[in-house]
C-alpha cells in the first residue's frame, strides 16, 4: 500500500510510505526556501517525479487558519482525536482512498509509528506544541483510549516570552514567532530560576494562565518588568529559565498523577526539540522509556498523517524509516575552476585542514528530515577553540548567544562527556567534561547537544571523525546546519558555491569530491 500525505499550513511537507517503509519526507523549506514555508507545488512535483505508481491512499493532514470573523478549516481540521474520514475518489485516473485526519492526530501517530514497538497494554504520548498540550493513552490496538489535557499552547507561551522582551516585536496583532522558542532555549541556560524575584515570577505565571496567545497580547503586559526589556537582559534570561522550569513542572505533575507509571513515553510537537525538557523527561523516573522523533515538530506532520492512514487501514502504525529521507543533492552547476579546485576526498588531509581552523561545508547523500543537520547538510569545524563558536555564528549570521552543537563518535562519548548514551538525532543535553577542552561546543551551563555517530548510522561522517580522532585523540567536531540565515538546508551546487563564497568558506566536500578555494 502506497500512501502519500500532504501537510498544509506552515512547515508544509509531503511524505510517501510504501509497504511500511518511508520513501521520502520532503519539506518545502528545504533547498534554500524560507523557513516554515507552506506546501509548494514544486514539492509535490518533486515527490511525484520519484514515485513509480499512483498512490493507493492520498492523505490530507488537517489544519485551520484564523481569518477575520471566522476560522478556515482544511481537511479534518487542527484539533481533536476523532476518527479520520475515509472516502473513495479518482486521482489521476485511478480509484484511490482519500483520507483526512486532524493535525493533532498527526503528532500522536508520528511518535507512535516512528518509535519502538511496545508489548505492554498502554503507551503514553505527549503532544506539546504551539497550540496543543496534552497526554494521550493508547491501547495495544493502537487506538486512543483517553486524552488528558494539560495546557493549551505551551509552545506559543514559551515563544511569547521572547517577543515580550524583544522591542522589535509588535504590541498587538502578531502571532508568537515560530523561531523564537529555540532562541529562548539558548537564553534559558544563561539564567537561574532561583534568581527570579516577585515581579518576574508574576509575569511568568500570567503567561502560563493567559487565555489566548493568538494574537500575542503583548500590549497587556506593558506594566511588566519584561516588557521590551531586551532579549539578552538579565530579566529575560532569568524569566526564560523560570518559564522553562514551570512549564515542565506543570506537565510532569499531570504525568505523575494521571498517566500509568512504567508505560513508555512518546513525545511529539515542537516542544520536543527542547533538549532540556527531553533530558528531564528521561530523568523523571515515571516512564519506562522516552522516544522523540527527529522531525517531532510540524516538519514531521506529513509523516504522521501518512502513519495515521497506515494504522487506520492495517491496525499497526509502525514503519521503517531513515532520518536521511529527503532529496539528494542537485548538481545544477559546476564550481568555477578559476576559483575552486576539485580533488578526491582525502580524510587525513581534510583533518589537517580542520585542525588548522578551516570550516568545511559537508554534503553527503540525501538531506535530513526535521530541522537538525545530522551530517549530510552540515558545516563542520574543530571543536576546541572558543573562537570557533563565534566564527560559526558569524558565518550563520545569528546571535552570539546561540550554542554550537557537536557530533561525536560513539567510541569517544565517555572520554569527553559525563553521559555516554546514544543520541543520533541531537535531542538531549549532556554535560561536557572540563578536561575535554571542547570550548566551542560547551554552552554556558556546561552542557552540549550532541549528535552521536555510529558507523552504521552515518558511515561517511563516522569515517571523518575516526580520522580526526587519530590526529587529535577524540572524534568530535562542531556540526551546525548548512543553510542561509532564515532558510532551509542548502541542496544545490549553485547555492552552495554562493554561500561559501559570500561567507569566506574555502572548503566544500560533496560526496567524495573536495573543492578547495584557490588563492587570489
Amino acid at each position: 500500500m502506497l500512501v502519500v500525505a500532504l501537510k498544509p499550513g506552515h512547515d508544509g511537507a509531503v511524505a510517501a510510505i510504501d509497504n511500511r517503509r518511508l520513501l521520502y519526507s520532503l519539506e518545502s523549506e528545504k533547498d534554500s526556501r524560507p523557513r516554515y514555508t507552506p506546501l509548494l507545488p514544486t514539492t509535490i512535483l518533486d515527490i511525484a517525479e520519484r514515485l513509480d505508481a499512483v498512490p493507493d491512499v492520498v492523505a490530507l493532514g488537517g489544519w485551520s487558519d484564523l481569518r477575520p470573523h471566522r476560522i478556515a478549516y482544511t481537511g479534518a481540521g487542527y484539533e481533536g482525536t476523532h476518527e479520520p474520514t475515509v472516502t473513495t475518489s479518482r486521482f489521476f485516473g485511478k480509484e484511490v482512498r482519500f483520507f483526512t485526519s486532524t493535525h493533532e492526530r498527526s503528532h500522536i501517530y508520528m511518535a507512535l509509528g516512528m518509535g519502538p514497538r511496545h508489548a505492554g497494554p498502554v503507551r503514553t504520548v505527549l503532544v506539546w506544541e504551539g497550540d496543543v498540550g496534552a497526554f494521550y493513552l493508547v491501547g495495544s490496538d493502537q487506538r486512543i483510549i483517553r486524552t488528558i489535557p494539560v495546557m493549551t499552547a505551551p509552545g506559543a507561551r514559551y515563544s511569547f516570552l521572547f517577543g515580550l522582551a524583544d522591542p522589535a516585536f509588535p504590541d498587538s496583532g502578531a502571532k508568537p514567532r515560530l523561531n523564537d522558542a529555540g532562541k529562548l532555549m539558548a537564553l534559558a541556560a544563561f539564567g537561574n530560576a532561583e534568581d527570579a524575584g516577585p515581579d518576574i515570577r508574576h509575569v511568568v505565571e500570567r503567561i502560563l494562565k493567559q487565555d489566548s496567545l493568538y494574537p500575542a497580547p503583548k500590549d497587556e503586559y506593558r506594566d511588566s518588568v519584561l516588557y521590551n526589556a531586551g532579549v539578552e537582559s538579565v530579566e529575560c534570561k532569568t524569566a526564560a529559565a523560570l518559564l522553562t522550569e514551570r512549564l515542565f513542572q506543570t506537565f510532569a505533575q499531570v504525568a505523575r498523577e494521571q498517566t500509568p507509571a512504567g508505560s513508555p513515553l512518546y513525545i511529539s510537537g515542537g516542544c520536543g526539540l527542547n533538549c532540556d525538557w527531553n533530558s528531564q523527561w528521561d530523568e523523571l523516573g515515571h516512564f519506562s522509556s522516552v522516544f522523540v522523533p527527529p522531525c517531532t515538530n510540524d516538519s514531521g506532520s506529513a509523516v504522521g498523517t501518512a502513519i495515521d492512514a497506515v494504522s487506520t487501514f492495517t491496525g499497526d502504525p509502525h514503519i521503517d524509516w531513515s532520518v536521511y529521507s529527503g532529496l539528494g543533492f542537485v548538481t545544477d552547476t559546476r564550481p568555477d575552476p578559476a576559483r575552486w579546485r576539485p580533488r578526491r576526498l582525502d580524510h587525513d588531509a581534510l583533518v589537517t585542514a580542520l585542525s588548522d581552523g578551516r570550516v568545511v561545508a559537508w554534503v553527503q547523500g540525501r538531506w535530513e528530515i526535521g530541522p537538525r543537520a545530522l551530517g549530510n547538510r552540515s558545516l563542520l569545524a574543530e571543536a576546541f577553540g572558543a573562537g570557533t563558536r563565534d566564527r560559526l555564528n558569524d558565518i550563520k549570521q545569528r546571535e552570539d548567544y546561540r550554542p554550537i552543537a557537536p557530533c561525536c563518535r560513539i567510541e569517544d562519548l565517555g572520554k569527553v562527556f559525563h553521559e555516554d548514551f546514544e543520541d543520533p538525532y541531537m535531542l538531549y543535553f549532556r554535560h561536557v567534561r572540563k578536561s575535554s577542552g571542547l570550548h566551542a561546543v560547551t554552552h554556558v551551563d556546561g552542557t552540549a547537544r550532541v549528535q552521536t555517530v555510529r558507523e552504521s548510522g552515518n558511515p561517511q561522517l563516522h569515517r571523518l571523525l575516526t580520522a580526526f580522532a587519530a590526529r587529535r585523540g577524540v572524534g568530535v567536531l562542531c556540526n551546525t546546519s548548512l543553510n542561509f540565515n532564515g532558510e532551509g538546508f542548502i541542496n544545490r551546487m549553485s547555492d552552495l558555491v554562493l554561500y561559501c563564497e559570500s561567507r569566506g568558506i574555502a572548503d566544500m566536500v560533496v560526496g567524495d569530491t573536495w573543492y578547495r578555494r584557490t588563492e587570489g
